[in-house]
């Protein structure tokens, strides 16, 4: 089996997360525990290289992206702490909108600090991710990076790359994106990446259940706090309408009735910097039993966060590779609802892991 060579926009935690899993994995040094799947369409987590990277932040660019993925703000759980040099190079990548003005309030290990260096044209990115023969681009963007995240999916198309979008940016959700990749022969697989077990998986779940059960769920809430670059730059509300978006409608896409707006709150509640890359949710659902009967569930939720999140990019990179293989267009419809909180089209989660193992065997 050839290898799936990918390139990684955003060297932050999650991208840190996945090349440290990447280590972990390799070769069946350490047991399956963790994987959704450890074999999908003949590739196996050792079968995946990145073969090139983009960031801004001056501690990583010109850096080997084994040194660069532990470097500031970096701040998530190190599990693998020994990466051999990849010979993959940080190059520099395009600010645009990717960094928020005020991520500059705060001390540099915090945030972002932007590095000097000429940023690339589409043409340079473009030659790059085909130079390095790059199967897969995994978009890792910041929240709110709407222009950045749409220079990079303009140079997937040109490059003819599947697109992975892991952030709340619609490019898979959005007709006009969605035809685009379909007319240009190349995959895509989102919008924003939907984590191994964490707060929206737990969230549509139990929305599902109260369904299925004949609950009435009447109104909830999900409050997230994390200390990471992501909450830090979710602090800006004009960074999280799509945000929002996405996760509310995770939620409400599986709930019996759509609940009033005034009913349901979900989405980042606050920066706390001691919590680094650890993620809590607060969750509380109200409803009605047998009888109109009241009942109500509260939850709290402790998660590390970016690498809840990497098993699933692991998967996504091999959906989208065996649908590049394949010959397959547009938007991977049954990778996208299972893995993503955003997909063109939603699924309850039971079909949508239907719809997933389907796709992989082939059906």
């Amino acid at each position: 089996m050839k290898l799936i060579n990918i390139a990684i926009v955003g060297i932050g935690n999650c991208a840190s997360s996945l090349v440290q899993g990447l280590e972990h994995y390799r070769g069946g040094t350490n047991d399956a525990a963790g994987l959704m799947h450890w074999e999908v369409g003949g590739y196996e987590p050792s079968d995946i290289k990145v073969v090139a990277a983009w960031d801004v932040d001056t501690r990583k660019v010109g850096k080997d992206l084994a040194e660069a993925i532990f470097a500031k703000p970096n701040c998530t759980a190190v599990f693998a702490a020994t990466i051999p040099s990849t010979g993959t190079v940080v190059k520099m990548g395009a600010v645009l909108d990717g960094v928020a003005d005020h991520m500059s309030q705060y001390k540099d290990d915090r945030t972002f600090v932007v590095a000097n260096d000429t940023q690339p044209t589409k043409e340079e990115v473009v030659a790059e991710l085909k130079r390095s023969g790059t199967d897969v681009l995994m978009n890792y963007l910041p929240v709110g990076s709407q222009e950045a995240t749409e220079f990079y999916a303009e140079c997937a198309l040109e490059a003819g790359v599947a697109f992975v979008n892991n952030i709340p940016v619609f490019i898979a959700s959005n007709p006009e994106w969605a035809k685009r990749f379909e007319d240009a022969g190349v995959a895509i697989i989102g919008d924003d990446i939907k984590a191994q077990l964490g707060a929206t998986i737990v969230h549509r779940v139990l929305t599902d259940l109260f369904a299925k059960r004949g609950v009435k769920l009447d109104r909830t809430y999900q409050l997230n706090t994390g200390g990471n670059t992501d909450f830090l730059n979710m602090s800006n509300h004009r960074r999280l309408e799509s945000k929002k978006i996405s996760k509310t409608e995770a939620v409400q896409s599986v709930a019996a009735e759509r609940l009033d707006d005034d009913n349901v709150h979900i989405g980042p509640s606050d920066y706390v910097p001691w919590q680094n890359d650890n993620k809590v949710c607060f969750l509380r659902m109200e409803g009605q039993l047998f009888g109109g009967v009241p009942m109500n569930l509260e939850l709290r939720l402790s998660v590390e966060d970016s690498p809840n999140s990497a098993g699933v990019a692991i998967d996504m990179i091999r959906c989208a590779a065996i649908a590049k293989d394949r010959g397959i267009a547009g938007v991977i419809d049954p990778a996208s609802a299972y893995f993503c909180k955003h997909p063109r089209t939603q699924m309850t989660d039971d079909l949508a892991q239907i719809a997933v193992e389907n796709f992989i065997a082939g059906a």
